[in-house]
């Protein structure tokens, strides 16, 4: 990874699901570049609070604070967003990442399922934006901190562009923040709001450990994978942090793919 070079110094970073995995590698990719950073976690505490010692001991990072928020509940993300106000003074990077998986076949699909995981991958994204884009309005841009008023980087996935049988629910969330983050930007680019989302591909991380730590289950995935590699959660990092950074002014509205050429369909190599 490249040395950071603090293009976010004196803004503030709110990162959802930020105690493991991709949320762990854009929390403290932001905190490098020079952000005081919020690590949001819902259950595991010891896990969030590990992230945060992490980025403590990075040179020149900046300020770190931990704070439980279920994000699928109005409440808890208002809570969040007045924690880090009090706590900062100002915010200015939004990362919606907290995301989870709950499958069944869909003719086998509880209803339980389907809202637990629209609650948090597609409500949670909605009630962190809203949030953000009131914070944003309310301030306007901060002359020589940022270009932008603020902005608001989703964590989406491969498969808001490809099916996933099995997955409907994950799926259909993902497929769902495409819109919602195209919309924002729509609406709010007047304001110098930029609204963007990440979508990775296959990524080693806890979640799905079990397929790279078993040759069989990786040679397997590779069949998906152009680039023949799984992407590390520091790769999702760098691209987010640099999202956040006024490098990327004029991109807005975009999602853009880590995925090491999954989307471009590898199964059509030979023709179909």
């Amino acid at each position: 990874m490249q040395k950071p070079n603090q293009r976010l110094i004196n803004q503030t970073c709110i990162v959802t699901g930020s105690s493991s995995g991709i949320g762990k590698a854009i929390a403290e990719s932001i905190a490098k570049e020079g952000a005081n950073v919020i690590i949001n976690y819902n259950k595991d505490k010891q896990s969030a609070e590990e992230t945060a010692n992490n980025i403590e001991q990075y040179k020149d990072s900046g300020k770190v604070i931990v704070c439980q928020a279920d994000i699928s509940k109005e409440e808890e993300v208002l809570r969040l967003f007045k924690t880090t106000k009090n706590h900062f003074g100002n915010i200015d990077i939004c990362v919606p990442n907290a995301g989870m998986q709950n499958d069944a076949p869909l003719h086998k699909m509880t209803l339980e399922q389907w809202n637990q995981v629209i609650a948090v991958n597609l409500t949670g994204q909605f009630l962190c934006a809203k949030s953000a884009l009131q914070e944003f309005l309310s301030v306007g841009i901060r002359k020589g901190v940022s270009r932008s008023a603020g902005k608001i980087i989703h964590v989406s996935s491969v498969h808001e562009v490809i099916p996933w049988a099995g997955h409907a629910n994950y799926a259909a969330s993902k497929g769902a923040i495409s819109m919602l983050m195209q919309s924002i930007c729509q609406g709010y680019a007047p304001y110098k709001i930029r609204c963007n989302s990440i979508a990775p591909g296959a990524t080693k991380t806890d979640i799905n450990k079990d397929v790279w730590k078993n040759p069989d289950q990786l040679e397997k995935l590779m069949d998906l994978i152009p680039y023949k590699e799984m992407a590390e959660p520091e790769e999702i990092g760098s691209v987010a942090s640099w999202l956040a950074s006024d490098e990327s002014e004029y991109i807005n509205g975009t999602t853009i793919f880590v995925d090491g050429g999954m989307t471009c369909y590898p199964g059509f190599t030979t023709n179909g």
